[in-house]
């Protein structure tokens, strides 16, 4: 029985590209919390980078013409509680709005970090760059990829499913566990081929990732409520009427 939610928030997610790769289990082990067990298919880890758009990032009941945009990337893996749903853990999230960056770390103890992003479009394909805002050698992602046809949702049952459509994400703080559901209809997928990546994000959150082509997802987006669990308190007792802002998330809990 899934615990109950309150709308916390809502924002739309576009052009979403989504990056994999495999991993071993122990690779991840030293880095990812304890208390989170890993999610693994066929005894493979799995990490993901996602860059994309956050659009009408708003609070309950405020209109999305009020709301505001942002460009967002999440380095994330996947965990799974004992008895519990599939979900995610983020390594890190970069942001272009320093709004964002503090209203999700405050409220929620989320690793965000404010970047210098841009999207654009050379010789036909799309071009994706962020750079986290923290000195000379600081990580980043550099990514041109070419969208083709529409392709329909996710197979149940297969890989893709297992990678994209996730609904819940979890922070751990101080032992304890909490968490961040989300409400939004399966990912519209489309073919994507990448032209080129090249990003340490992964490495600055401790992992060393195989030096082979990602698997690749895209999706024009999806429309998403934000969702707090109730007896879930955010940090210092406080609810904050700015949304929380992830990047991953899935098919509305019953």
């Amino acid at each position: 029985m899934k615990p109950e939610t309150i709308l916390e928030g809502a924002q739309s997610w576009r052009r979403l590209l989504f990056l994999h790769w495999p991993v071993p289990p122990p690779a991840l082990r030293g880095v990812v919390p304890p208390e989170l067990p890993l999610d693994v298919r066929d005894g493979t880890a799995w990490v993901s980078i996602i860059a994309f758009d956050i659009r009408s990032a708003r609070p309950p009941l405020v209109p999305p013409g009020l709301g505001f945009d942002f460009l967002e990337t999440n380095v994330r893996t996947y965990v799974r509680l004992a008895g519990g749903e599939p979900a995610i853990w983020f390594f890190s999230l970069e942001a272009s709005s320093a709004l964002a960056v503090a209203a999700a770390r405050l409220a929620y103890g989320l690793p965000y970090r404010h970047a210098r992003m841009a999207r654009g479009s050379e010789d036909g394909a799309e071009a994706y760059r962020t750079v986290r805002r923290q000195g000379p050698g600081a990580p980043g992602l550099e990514v041109r990829y070419r969208v083709g046809s529409p392709r329909g949702p996710a197979e149940p049952g297969s890989l893709d499913e297992f990678l994209i459509e996730r609904y819940a994400l979890h922070v751990v703080r101080r032992g304890a566990v909490r968490t961040v559901r989300v409400r939004h209809r399966p990912y519209p997928l489309r073919d994507v081929e990448v032209d080129s990546v090249s990003e340490d994000l992964l490495a600055a959150g401790g992992v060393e990732r195989p030096d082979v082509a990602p698997l690749a997802h895209f999706s024009d987006g999806v429309d998403v409520d934000v969702l707090r669990v109730l007896g879930d308190q955010p940090r210092g007792g406080r609810r904050y009427g700015i949304p929380f802002l992830s990047g991953r998330t899935g098919r509305a809990p019953a």
